[in-house]
């Protein structure tokens, strides 16, 4: 098997630091020493901290599943967004649901983490919401979704409630919170 470089051992470790710490409560240090190397050698790699989490909020929202969102015509848009919601859910679920979304922890922090990390947390949402977007005004020409404000500005709220849900459900340990809230909005839109 491979050796993981000390690259790769700060990337894969830095995930989890800053979903538990969020970025202002990680230090190099503790990025350093979860994934088991020197301090010094952080600098090897990455320029500051926040070159390093902006590069974890990248690889976040690429590694996110998408397939259901971009296969137009593989079933009815509410249903596909409802999936793509869930999956996300069950990706919060399954690294702690006290923690959160790692896009919603690095969101709360952009304040004070940077320009480099703010760039990366916006260029995430705009995306996604794009995303989201598109299949939304699918559904309204299909007429499954009503008309009614723009599809991006629908794609937010629907972002908005699934992530205030994930919010509250970080603070509750509610694991429902998040997908309860999102089934209320993605009710809203049926025509």
């Amino acid at each position: 098997m491979p050796q993981v470089s000390v690259k790769g051992k700060l990337v894969e470790h830095a995930e989890g630091v800053f979903r538990r710490k969020g970025f202002n409560g990680a230090s190099v240090q503790d990025i350093t020493n979860a994934a088991g190397v020197p301090k010094g050698s952080f600098y090897n790699h990455f320029k500051s901290k926040q070159e390093l989490a902006a590069e974890i909020v990248r690889r976040y929202s690429d590694a996110t599943d998408i397939g259901m969102l971009t296969g137009a015509g593989d079933g009815p848009a509410l249903e596909r967004l409802r999936t793509h919601f869930a999956t996300q859910a069950d990706r919060t679920r399954s690294t702690g649901v006290e923690f959160g979304c790692l896009l919603v922890t690095m969101a709360s922090d952009t304040p004070t983490a940077g320009e480099e990390v703010g760039s990366a947390v916006r260029h995430s949402i705009a995306g996604w919401t794009d995303l989201l977007a598109a299949v939304i005004e699918e559904g309204r020409r299909t007429g499954e979704i009503r008309p009614g404000p723009p599809a991006r500005d629908v794609a937010a709220f629907l972002i908005d409630a699934f992530e205030g849900g994930a919010l509250r459900g970080k603070a509750t340990g509610d694991e429902a919170a998040s997908m309860r809230s999102l089934d209320i909005a993605l009710n809203s839109l049926r025509a």
